[in-house]
């Protein structure tokens, strides 16, 4: 692999985009703000702690079953300020766009973004547009920032993970990494598998007003959960152990994966989170998740440990143990 140039593999969110953060980007920018690694920034602006983010979008196709570029982009946002427990409320919209995309799709991307910005309850009140030569940008390439509200007496961050946390995920794996793929080779499987995009802010509200000792949340994109839970693992200090029974997954996913050999277990999500919350708020944290549509097939699939620190370990179907390390490669590039 050569090593003085930029690959896919630098935007996989597993071990290679991780060196790349830590190795170059880090101490280029070094603060102590920027060093915590979360989803987005804690800010302490008077007597106000707010979060702010920022994620580009560049999926290929940029329309799929169960969304668009436009809609990932939205959601992508508004759920990175969730994770810091916060209440997201403004947006900013950056379009950068190849010479030569039809109009009809910029409306129906724009429409999409309207529609995803009214559900979130969020405003896009700022923005830019470029145009770049054909070729040059792929169709068109989406950055959103957002800011929002971080309540009184939540502190949230991987950070916080700590011994005897239970792990729950919102639902299913893969649906969006699967969904993706099937739409760029053209495949010509009959399924209904379709991404699994959406705002998760008001599940996280729900969640926060039940569980209000919840430690840790992320929502496992790029990487998976594997390799999420990983960087949990890692900023805490921690071990984690999760059962491969109780893992959630679609029979079309599950089927497809096998088919193909992926592991879903480092396969994108756009719809799902992981939450770490102490094992006596555990069950009403569960309960508050399962009530929003987005998580009725939540689940408990782990625990925060205090053995195999920095790593975390699957427990098999068999009673075997493996170890799940970041994702070493790209499985997918441009997944959002």
């Amino acid at each position: 692999m050569e090593e003085n140039v930029i690959l896919l593999d630098h935007g996989s969110g597993g071990k290679i985009a991780h060196r790349l953060t830590t190795g170059l980007l880090l101490p280029a920018l070094e603060n102590p703000l920027l060093a915590q690694l979360n989803d987005g920034a804690v800010l302490e602006i008077g007597n106000s702690r707010l979060a702010f983010s920022t994620d580009t979008f560049t999926v290929d196709p940029i329309f799929f079953p169960g969304g668009d570029i436009g809609e990932l982009a939205v959601n992508g946002t508004v759920n990175d300020l969730a994770m810091c427990g916060a209440k997201p409320l403004y947006l900013s919209l950056a379009l950068i766009m190849e010479e030569g995309l039809p109009l009809d799709d910029l409306k129906k991307i724009m429409a999409s973004i309207r529609r995803a910005a009214d559900k979130a309850g969020v405003q896009v009140v700022t923005g830019d547009t470029k145009v770049v030569p054909r070729a040059a940008a792929d169709k068109i390439f989406i950055n959103t920032s957002g800011i929002g509200v971080i309540p009184e007496g939540i502190d949230i961050g991987g950070q916080r993970a700590t011994v005897g946390d239970k792990v729950i995920i919102s639902g299913t794996m893969a649906d969006h990494g699967i969904t993706v793929m099937l739409q760029r080779q053209e495949m010509s499987f009959e399924t209904n598998i379709k991404s699994d995009t959406a705002a998760l802010n008001h599940m996280v509200t729900r969640l926060l007003a039940a569980a209000p000792g919840v430690h840790v949340l992320r929502d496992p994109t790029r990487g998976g959960v594997g390799t999420t839970l990983n960087e949990i693992a890692q900023q805490a200090g921690v071990g984690i152990r999760i059962r491969e029974e109780a893992l959630p997954l679609d029979p079309e996913v599950a089927g497809v994966c096998e088919l193909l050999g992926f592991d879903p277990l480092y396969l994108a999500n756009e719809g799902k989170l992981l939450c770490l919350v102490p094992a006596a708020q555990a069950e009403a944290a569960l309960e508050a998740i399962c009530q929003d549509p987005c998580g009725r097939k939540a689940a408990i699939i782990g625990e925060v440990v205090d053995d195999h620190p920095g790593r975390v370990v699957l427990e098999t179907a068999i009673g075997g143990r493996r170890i799940i390390d970041m994702l070493a490669g790209e499985q997918l590039p441009r997944i959002c």
